[in-house]
């Protein structure tokens, strides 16, 4: 981050402020645990903070310090509008554009308070006044610790904000398992849990509390996995006729695309989720070694995100999409 951008955030810190913090839409641990930690950060430096995610979060989520806090845009616009312009300082977390809060685009847009955008993902957007964008972070909880330390606010992390960070950090690089973990992540973590993250209890908090119906869920979305080794891909789907049969609550798909990843010699793969509410087929994209997903869905999908982990939307059928990816597959050389 650029000194004289940190230097001008020092001094928009030095007094108290109303401070709104967002997540992207669909929040996931890196969202709500970069959110949480500077929320704690900011509640321990005399400011007024409030997270606002557009909706809600998942359940395995629930737990982290500080989520009953948390306002829902899409819960309770009225007070959540308010409450951002009347905002002095807003800080969007772990996304570049502002179409990613959904409905609360229109909102954001014309709001007159600087905006501070901490994020990892690629191709920002420049609508904030600093930005502290880095693609070689493997998560935005990283960038997150960087920034308290720019600060020169090292004395103020503990158990709290570690946890939060600890979460986002375990969560975006698969366990310690995706490429951009370095060994500066580790160091980090390291301090994290000698801060007091409990990281024997938190992957049970986050990865052993599933649900019965999510697990027929997942067997269901194994069974339905497709496989074309001669192209290195495979991918599965989910029809909302599915998610109704096993019950399905938000958070419920979350990982399973990674399972394709799991099979000997595939590179790339993809689900497909039917939210007919939306109207849209919701896409997740995982890759392994150089194969650049982020590129595939802002080529094909309407989407983006990073080389090896990336997201994308269709507005035609299933039965359509589906095609159409397994016609774009049989083209790749990877």
């Amino acid at each position: 981050m650029k000194i004289q951008d940190i230097q001008a955030i020092k001094l928009l810190l030095a007094s108290p402020k109303k401070i709104a913090i967002i997540p992207h839409r669909g929040p996931d641990g890196d969202a709500m645990g970069s959110t949480l930690a500077l929320y704690h950060f900011l509640l321990k430096n005399n400011h007024q903070p409030t997270v606002i995610a557009p909706n809600d979060f998942p359940d395995f989520l629930a737990w982290l310090p500080g989520s009953e806090t948390v306002r829902i845009f899409e819960k309770d616009t009225e007070n959540c509008t308010t409450i951002l312009q009347e905002a002095e300082l807003i800080f969007t977390l772990d996304f570049n554009a502002l179409h990613r809060v959904g409905d609360m685009e229109h909102t954001l847009a014309k709001l007159t308070a600087p905006f501070i955008m901490i994020d990892h993902h690629q191709k920002p957007d420049d609508y904030a006044a600093y930005t502290y964008s880095d693609t070689s972070f493997g998560s935005t909880c990283e960038m997150i610790y960087n920034f308290i330390l720019f600060l020169d606010k090292k004395e103020d992390l503990d158990k709290t904000i570690a946890t939060c960070i600890y979460t986002g950090i375990l969560t975006d690089s698969g366990s310690f398992r995706f490429p951009k973990t370095t060994g500066n992540t580790h160091r980090i973590v390291a301090e994290l849990i000698d801060l007091g993250a409990e990281n024997t209890e938190i992957p049970v908090l986050l990865f052993d509390n599933s649900s019965y119906s999510r697990l027929q869920l997942l067997g269901r979305a194994l069974q339905n996995m497709k496989v074309f080794k001669e192209h290195k891909t495979s991918y599965t789907s989910l029809t909302q006729n599915e998610l109704d049969s096993f019950d399905y609550v938000k958070g419920d798909t979350e990982g399973i695309v990674n399972y394709g990843l799991s099979i000997k010699g595939i590179i790339f793969t993809a689900i497909f989720i039917e939210n007919k509410d939306e109207k849209i087929i919701k896409i997740s994209f995982r890759s392994q070694g150089g194969f650049d997903v982020n590129q595939f869905a802002r080529d094909h999908f309407n989407g983006g995100g990073h080389i090896n982990a990336a997201g994308g939307k269709s507005e035609v059928s299933m039965e359509e999409t589906l095609k159409k990816f397994e016609d774009l597959v049989t083209k790749l050389k990877i």
